[in-house]
């Protein structure tokens, strides 16, 4: 192999519940890329000798990693299984029981006895301190320090490892929420995690504020723990480059924003997925599409309109299946921070197979995980999973899954098949796993549904880029579902996210609660505010290294209509100075597009102000995921069944670079080294100029069924 000595590389690592997935980008576009199995017991490990064999195989010194940018589950597992910090909070007299009033939401109307999810912070920890600040910022009741003091003892003798801080109105006057952060630094002892509400998110209600503020605390020390373990082991194979994580909004930020601020990396991992979907598909001038990540895990997806992922600041963590912030049910807890808009299900390829009372199949959202995995991964696995079911199909090469580094038993998995699915259903093994099969296709159309078709939006007026370890190989059938014709597939899908982290900007976002109605305040104080703002983003982003020369300032701002309960986020850059005028038309403008309706003689109020600090990343104007072609497959053939109309039919397996830009009839299996593709009857593929595959439907075939 030759040596790549020249050459400096960017690092990243994207950990999924089944598969860490590393890709290494040099300054030309190649990738290198690599799976290994998660390591739950310390995900560090499986990140340290992934990419210490990468080197080796290679032959790249660490000394040429010039970045390393790491998305991440552990934040929400950690709220998923209330595995964070004993975290206590102090909060204004009379508001100790905000986390338990919530909102007035009820996820399951009918259900006589659905349960609230109980607080991250008991009780006995949620402390009140004398004080109070009104709506307008003005101070009614003086803080008592005492009561300051007296709660941080009580804290320290329960031996508390965060706290949480959110008082009344801190918002709009923070005065109060300061005086307790000096009292707090002098009498705490420093291993104690703190967060404040002004810093965290200063904006109005009182229970968003107080539950993100609260996850934020709760995440703290698991997070700082976790995030400086992988710094060390990186340190221990020579990595001492700047280390960098993605956050929910699609921005990167710093290891030690990432640490005081860990709420803002919930969603960190399908952020960067849909980035990279972003991008992929504007270099192949697709400007709507609609993203479908499907793992080992979880199935999600997002909307991308005009080039860009749809974000949202409506997001509760721990509420089961999340079908989109637009119809949140208040089964989790809320987090009101910049996130891209993503709906996700519990239907990968380590979902269980089980059967309800009712006799019902059902797919997920229980999962096997890595450990112990599918039955087919002979690792000890019992329960049937969708990957059995697909492999059972003739869809997946029991010998090639992450390049042939993970041999699949497919004895074992029919066998399991047959015992727990086809003895209850009593039909043959090919009829069964193809029932598994469009069982959970059912469950991931819903999730595309919940971005599309629930907001006014028609499926098939968008392409569908697949990606994930699983996405491929479903994306045609979820396509004929919804009426979709196009469906691409971009180059190692399977490590897409990975990828998203390197082509995703550095950016940190800063908000400022501002009530009133838009012609009722100066548009000069207005202005300032933007301003005072943008240069606290802009100082925090020189402090990590960048150029200020390089970084740009998007405005925003939270509108509604007077007397509405929610507002819209709406950019306000367009080159000019910013007016009362143009602030009220763009929201006229946003409302009459998400609802297909709008008021412009009603009043507009604004709510927040909000500035992103971006570092924009060059676009690599060559074809950005060129990689070394794999060990070819063609020539051979594979029985692979597609429904009761099409059969078993010896397939064809190919490479993606067996294709070309003319048309091929399914159906085929494209194998690579992190995904298998499937093209089922009725379909075509061909590559474009990009190296993405484009799967098309036949006419009329996908309105069909």
């Amino acid at each position: 192999m030759r040596s790549r000595s020249k050459s400096l590389y960017r690092v990243g690592i994207d950990i999924g519940g089944t598969f860490t997935d590393i890709v290494l980008l040099d300054q030309e576009g190649v990738v290198l890329i690599k799976k290994v199995s998660s390591t739950p017991d310390d995900y560090g490990r499986a990140i340290s000798n992934g990419i210490k064999n990468m080197l080796q195989e290679n032959y790249i010194d660490s000394g040429q990693i010039e970045e390393v940018v790491h998305a991440t589950t552990v934040a929400t597992n950690a709220v998923l299984e209330k595995k964070g910090a004993k975290t206590a909070l102090i909060t204004t007299e009379g508001f100790r029981d905000v986390l338990e009033f919530r909102r007035i939401r009820v996820p399951e109307l009918y259900n006589l006895d659905y349960v609230k999810p109980k607080p991250l912070v008991p009780r006995q920890l949620r402390l009140e301190v004398r004080e109070r600040i009104g709506s307008r910022g003005e101070i009614r009741i003086a803080l008592d320090e005492q009561s300051v003091r007296d709660a941080a003892q009580r804290f320290i003798d329960d031996d508390v490892e965060a706290i949480a801080v959110c008082l009344l109105h801190s918002y709009a006057n923070p005065t109060h929420e300061r005086r307790v952060k000096e009292i707090l630094e002098e009498v705490l002892p420093p291993e104690i995690f703190v967060c404040y509400s002004f810093a965290v998110l200063p904006e109005i209600r009182e229970y968003e504020r107080t539950s993100t503020t609260v996850v934020n605390a709760f995440l703290g020390p698991i997070m700082t723990n976790y995030l400086t373990n992988i710094k060390r082991r990186l340190e221990d194979i020579g990595i001492q480059k700047p280390f960098h994580v993605m956050q929910s909004a699609g921005g990167r930020m710093s290891l030690d924003a990432a640490i005081s601020k860990p709420a803002y990396l919930v969603e960190s991992g399908p952020a960067a997925g849909v980035i990279a979907a972003a991008y992929i598909a504007r270099q192949a001038g697709l400007l709507e599409v609609i993203t479908l990540d499907i793992g080992g895990t979880t199935a999600k997806t997002a909307i991308v309109e005009n080039g860009e992922p749809t974000r949202t600041s409506e997001y509760e963590i721990g509420a089961g299946i999340n079908l989109s912030s637009k119809l949140v049910k208040g089964a989790g807890y809320a987090i009101k921070l910049p996130f891209i808009d993503v709906a996700e299900i519990g239907s990968g390829g380590g979902s269980h197979i089980w059967f309800d009372k009712g006799g019902l199949l059902k797919v997920g959202p229980q999962s096997a995980a890595s450990v112990p995995g599918p039955v087919c991964y002979d690792a000890g696995g019992k329960t049937i999973t969708l990957t059995d079911a697909i492999l059972a199909l003739g869809y997946l090469n029991p010998g090639h899954l992450a390049g042939g580094a993970l041999k699949l038993n497919s004895e074992k998995a029919r066998q399991a098949l047959e015992e727990q699915v086809c003895g209850v259903l009593d039909i043959p093994i090919s009829e069964a796993a193809f029932g598994i099969f469009t069982v959970a296709v059912a469950n991931m159309v819903r999730a595309v549904k919940s971005v599309s078709t629930y907001r006014g939006r028609d499926p098939r007026d968008y392409a569908l880029i697949a990606f994930g370890g699983n996405g491929p190989i479903v994306a045609t059938a979820i396509a004929r579902e919804l009426g979709m014709k196009t469906v691409l597939i971009p180059p190692n899908p399977g490590v897409l996210s990975s990828y998203g982290l390197l082509v995703a900007d550095n950016t940190y976002e800063l908000s400022k609660s501002f009530p009133g109605l838009i012609h009722g305040v100066e548009i000069e104080d207005i202005r300032q505010s933007f301003d005072d703002l943008a240069k606290t983003a802009i100082d925090v982003l020189v402090s990590e290294g960048f150029d200020q020369d390089k970084i740009s300032i998007q405005n925003l701002a939270d509108l509604r209509y007077a007397g509405q309960a929610y507002e819209l986020t709406v950019p306000l850059d367009d080159g000019g100075p910013i007016e009362h005028d143009l602030m009220a038309n763009r929201f006229h403008d946003e409302h009459y597009r998400t609802y297909s309706h709008k008021a412009e003689n009603e009043t507009v109020e604004l709510v927040n102000l909000r500035v992103v600090a971006k570092v924009s990343r060059k676009e690599i104007e060559q074809p950005p995921l060129t990689t070394a072609r794999p060990k070819s497959t063609s020539n051979t053939k594979r029985f692979a069944y597609f429904g009761e109309k099409d059969g078993s039919m010896n397939t064809p397996i190919i490479v993606r670079t067996d294709l070309s830009n003319t048309q091929t009839a399914g159906p085929l299996i494209i194998e690579e080294y992190d995904s298998t593709i499937v093209v089922p009857p009725g379909w075509t593929v061909r590559v474009d100029g990009e190296n993405n595959i484009l799967i098309t439907c036949k006419l009329g075939s996908a309105d069909e069924n």
